[in-house]
C-alpha cells in the first residue's frame, strides 16, 4: 500500500500567522467581553435596504451579472461620485469604463495591487495601517517600503514620504478617513500629496471605505476631487461600512480607463462576477442619497456618547475625526497592567475588564508600541454603555 503523504509547502507569506482579530473575537466570545475590538456594527442595517435585495432575488435577478457589474449600479456610483466631489472640481466617472463592483474593499486592493505590482516593484504604506496591505503586496512580488505616519498626530509626515519614492516606486497606498487612528486628511494633505507624486509615474490606491463617516464638520477630501491624483488613483470603497451591511462584502473601485481595464483582467480571474441580488438592491436602495448622507451626524453622536463615558476613566483620549474608531493613550492608568505591552494589555482588559480592544502595535510590521489601543463604537448604545460601565473601574 503507498503510504497517503502530504507534499510540503514553502509558504508565500512567512510572516503571517493568526491576526489579533481573530485572537481578540475568540477571547472576547470565550470570557464573555463586549466586543469593542473587531470593526462591525452590532446592530441592523435598514429593513428597505435588505427589502431591496428580496424584491431583485423574488424577481429572478439570481443568475451571473456582468464580470464588471450591474449597469444599474455603476451608473448610481458614478452619479454619486460626481454630485459628491464634481462641485470640487472632482473628476468624472464613466459607468461602463471606469467603475468596477468588487466583493468588498480588500478584494479591491488587492486586485489593484496584482495589477499594477510586478516582482522588484517598491510599494509605499503608511504606518500603522489595515494588515492587508503589506500581504497582498508581497503576493505580487513586490517590496513593501513602510513610512509611519507621525506619532502621536498620526498625520503624514511628506518629508519621509517624499524621502520613500525611488525609480522602483509602483504605487503608495493611503487611507483616509484612517484605521486605526480615526484621523482625517485634509484638503491641504491631498494637495501636497499631488505635489509630491505629480512628476513621478507613481500609482496611488486610495482607501476611502469610512468615507462617509467625518465629524465636526470636516470634508471627506476623496482623491476624486483631485485631478492630478484621480488620473493615477484607484479609488476603493465599500458598501458594507457604508450601509452597515459588512457581511455583504460587495464594494467598488473607480479609476481612469486605462487603469480599470487592467483592474478588470485580474478582477475577472480572481473573483469574476459579485452577488447579483445585492447589487440590484443596492442600486435601488441609492436612488436616495439620505442614508448616507445622514452617516456623518450618525456616528458622530455615538462617537461623543463613547467619548463622554470614556471621560470617567484614566484613559486619555486622542482625536476621532473619522471613521468608527476611538484610540486612546493607556500610559496614564492607575492599574498595574498599564505598563504591559499594548497586546498583553488588550488581552487582560479582555479576561479581567470583560472589554475587547485592539493593540496599534499590531498594524505596524515591527509591534511600535506608544500605549496607544483602538476601540470601535459602531455599535448599539446598549453596547456601548456596558461597556463604558465595565471600564468606569480603571
Amino acid at each position: 500500500m503507498i503510504a497517503a503523504r502530504t507534499p510540503e509547502l514553502t509558504t508565500k507569506l512567512p510572516a503571517v500567522g493568526t491576526t489579533i482579530f481573530t485572537v481578540m473575537s475568540t477571547l472576547a466570545a470565550e470570557k464573555g467581553a463586549v466586543n469593542l475590538g473587531q470593526g462591525f456594527p452590532d446592530f441592523d442595517c435598514d429593513p428597505h435596504l435588505v427589502q431591496s435585495v428580496n424584491d431583485a432575488m423574488m424577481k429572478g435577478l439570481n443568475q451571473y451579472p456582468p464580470m464588471t457589474g450591474v449597469p444599474v449600479l455603476r451608473e448610481a456610483i458614478a452619479a454619486k461620485l460626481k454630485a459628491l466631489h464634481g462641485p470640487f472640481g472632482g473628476r468624472e466617472y464613466n459607468a461602463t469604463t471606469d467603475i468596477t463592483i468588487t466583493a468588498g474593499a480588500t478584494q479591491a486592493i488587492i486586485t489593484a495591487i496584482l495589477a499594477v505590482v510586478r516582482p522588484g516593484d517598491e510599494v509605499i504604506v503608511l504606518e500603522p495601517c489595515y494588515d492587508s496591505y503589506v500581504p497582498n503586496i508581497e503576493l505580487a512580488g513586490g517590496s513593501v517600503v513602510r513610512v509611519p505616519l507621525i506619532p502621536g498626530t498620526f498625520r503624514p509626515d511628506f518629508d519621509k514620504i517624499t524621502a520613500a519614492i525611488t525609480p522602483k516606486t509602483r504605487a503608495i497606498l493611503v487611507n483616509s478617513p484612517h484605521n486605526p487612528s480615526a484621523t482625517v486628511w485634509t484638503r491641504e494633505d491631498m494637495l501636497k500629496l499631488q505635489d509630491i507624486l505629480a512628476p513621478t509615474d507613481v500609482l496611488l490606491i486610495s482607501d476611502e471605505v469610512y468615507e462617509h463617516m467625518v465629524f465636526d464638520g470636516q470634508n471627506h477630501e476623496s482623491a476624486a476631487r483631485f485631478p492630478g491624483l484621480a488620473a493615477r488613483a484607484f479609488i476603493v470603497s465599500s458598501f458594507g461600512k457604508t450601509y452597515h451591511v459588512t457581511g455583504w462584502k460587495v464594494g467598488f473601485v473607480a479609476a481612469p480607463a486605462s487603469l480599470t481595464a487592467e483592474f478588470r483582467k485580474v478582477h475577472q480571474f480572481n473573483v469574476f462576477t459579485v452577488n447579483t441580488p445585492v447589487q440590484y438592491g443596492l442600486a435601488s436602495y441609492m436612488a436616495s442619497p439620505q442614508p448616507y448622507l445622514d452617516l456623518p451626524a450618525f456616528y458622530q453622536r455615538k462617537r461623543d456618547l463613547f467619548r463622554e463615558g470614556l471621560k470617567q476613566t484614566k484613559f486619555k483620549l486622542l482625536p476621532s475625526e473619522g471613521s468608527y474608531f476611538q484610540c486612546v493613550d493607556i500610559s496614564g492608568l492607575a492599574v498595574p497592567e498599564r505598563k504591559l505591552p499594548e497586546a498583553d494589555f488588550c488581552k487582560w482588559l479582555t479576561s479581567e475588564i470583560g472589554v475587547a480592544a485592539i493593540p496599534l502595535s499590531a498594524f505596524y510590521g515591527n509591534g511600535f508600541d506608544q500605549r496607544v489601543v483602538r476601540f470601535c463604537f459602531a455599535k448599539k448604545d446598549e453596547t456601548l454603555n456596558t461597556a463604558l460601565g465595565r471600564l468606569a473601574r480603571l
